[in-house]
């Protein structure tokens, strides 16, 4: 009988970011986030425009 053992180590390091890269990282999620919205309703302005 073969046993074959893998062994895996996982590392889990703490990142430490800045407070400037964190703020910077949620304003670009909200801009996204405003972005996604307005092409959102624009999609839908025209498929209704198109239906019509």
């Amino acid at each position: 009988m073969i046993l074959n053992f893998f062994a895996l180590t996982i590392t889990i390091t703490k990142r430490e970011i800045s407070l400037e890269k964190a703020l910077h990282d949620e304003y670009v999620k909200k801009i996204f986030e405003e972005n996604r919205k307005k092409l959102t309703i624009i999609f839908v302005f025209v498929n209704i425009n198109l239906v019509n």
